[in-house]
């Protein structure tokens, strides 16, 4: 199943059913806005969030214990959508090291997909990129093979994308893993949209533009101009108004 690009003229209910009932959130790399992603459409969803490999809980700026759960409850999602990790490690590295460190092993029998009702839906957010290890054979790659769930990827829009977002989805392939499409993060940049999709034969099926706070009102309307029924940006050579992303959250006005 491919998601189409431009969903303009469908009501949320349906343009919801155009995402599977489970899939895999995979970055191109660490810190490429998996968790914003996650969160903006755990809320245009109405979904479950399960992050299984937590590795680093401290907030870099305070200390203070903080993992991408509890980012996400921050923005206002109930905590009973929001699943428990299987591991949940300290120490913000590669996660075979960081479980190494605690004594740990992360074991590939340990890691199933959770059980809750069908009719909901389930966005599993992984661990830095696709070929980060998990243990001394498996890597993150391997867990999505085991899930059997599509793959919806991650880049940022900025200099170095292309190659990060052409290896990984030739992983991908190699893996015979399904793709749902890319999401790219960051200022908007058509150039590097352009060739991802020409030279990778994908459609970037949304850019999410950098967000002037995570509230779930912002996050809401992301989802409902990125990904639902908004303009479509692939028929633009100009970036649209970032404005437009947040105004009604902000009054009409300019964040």
């Amino acid at each position: 199943m491919q998601l189409s690009v431009n969903h303009c003229g469908l009501s949320q209910g349906e343009y919801m059913k155009n995402f599977p009932q489970r899939f895999f959130i995979a970055g191109t790399d660490t810190n490429v806005g998996k968790t914003v992603v996650s969160a903006v459409l755990t809320h245009g969803l109405d979904s479950y969030y399960w992050k299984p490999i937590q590795s680093g809980q401290a907030d870099p700026l305070s200390g203070d214990e903080y993992t991408d759960s509890e980012f996400l409850a921050s923005t206002g999602i109930e905590r009973s959508r929001i699943l428990k990790e299987q591991y949940l490690l300290k120490r913000p590295l590669s996660p075979h090291l960081s479980a190494s460190l605690e004594n740990k092993r992360i074991s590939m029998s340990d890691l199933n997909l959770p059980q809750i009702d069908e009719s909901k839906k389930l966005i599993v957010e992984g661990a830095g990129g696709l070929l980060v290890p998990l243990n001394e054979k498996d890597l993150l790659i391997d867990l999505i093979s085991k899930f059997a769930i599509p793959v919806l990827l991650v880049a940022r829009s900025a200099l170095g994308t292309i190659n990060h977002s052409l290896l990984s989805l030739a992983a991908l392939r190699m893996r015979e893993i399904q793709i749902l499409g890319i999401v790219m993060t960051g200022a908007i940049n058509e150039e590097n949209r352009k060739a991802i999709e020409h030279y990778g034969k994908i459609k970037v099926i949304a850019q999410v533009p950098i967000l002037p706070d995570f509230k779930a009102e912002t996050l809401q309307n992301c989802f409902k101009e990125n990904f639902n029924g908004g303009e479509n940006l692939h028929g633009e050579e100009k970036p649209k108004n970032l404005a437009s992303v947040y105004a009604n959250a902000h009054g009409g006005k300019r964040p």
